[in-house]
């Protein structure tokens, strides 16, 4: 099989147990078709490749349609690599039964996007006083020196587009999963807004 699955983020909620209330965000997990399987002797690697989301075939290239009728897959919103984890065969669906209550996973997902902003929100600078007369509030302040470098050192943090961005919530812990809904529940927050795409895969921290 494989060590995770695509899905979507729906949301978050509560669940109550016998002692205590946990928050979780809810996952549509799969199912994902088998679509292709990387093996050492064609590719130099070992993986799967997994499809999640049906669209329209009108949605994608000639080249992506391709691909996926070749191996008798539907038109799909989403292909991404995992590892290969046992046999696996091209078809097969994988489905969030392959975690269990307890499990700990790690969640891929893209950021909200924040747009354009300044240096107190992107990089927690503490800003100037708050009161009347200081005239220095937000900014960034002084950057450098003057006569060398004559240039601003690369990687100061500047104002600059903040979020949209690949990110990786690790250790999370599956609080249950229904298969029959494929629903999966994590404990905490994940990366990005509601129905945005998301790789759940086993926890490489165990």
């Amino acid at each position: 099989m494989t060590n995770g699955l695509l899905g979507k983020k729906l949301g978050m909620t509560q669940i109550f147990d016998e002692s205590r209330l946990t928050p979780v965000t809810v996952i549509e997990a799969g199912p994902c078709r088998v679509v292709t399987v990387k093996t050492k002797e064609r590719d130099g690697y070992e993986a799967v490749q997994l499809s999640f989301g049906e669209v329209k075939e009108r949605k994608l290239s000639k080249a992506e349609l391709g691909h996926l009728k070749k191996n008798q897959v539907p038109a799909s919103r989403v292909l991404r690599e995992f590892k290969k984890d046992g046999e696996v065969t091209v078809g097969q669906s994988v489905t969030v039964d392959i975690f269990k209550k307890g499990d700990w996973v790690d969640v891929i997902g893209i950021s909200k996007g924040k747009g354009f902003q300044g240096v107190v929100k992107r990089h927690h600078y503490a800003g100037g006083p708050e009161s009347h007369g200081s005239m220095f509030h937000r900014a960034p302040g002084s950057i450098g020196a003057s006569s060398f470098p004559s240039r601003v050192w690369k990687g100061k943090t500047l104002p600059g587009h903040m979020g949209s961005e690949r990110v990786t919530t690790q250790r999370l812990k599956v609080i249950e999963s229904r298969p029959d809904e494929n629903l999966l529940f994590v404990r905490g927050a994940i990366p990005g807004a509601a129905n945005g795409i998301i790789v759940v895969r086993k926890s490489k921290k165990g």
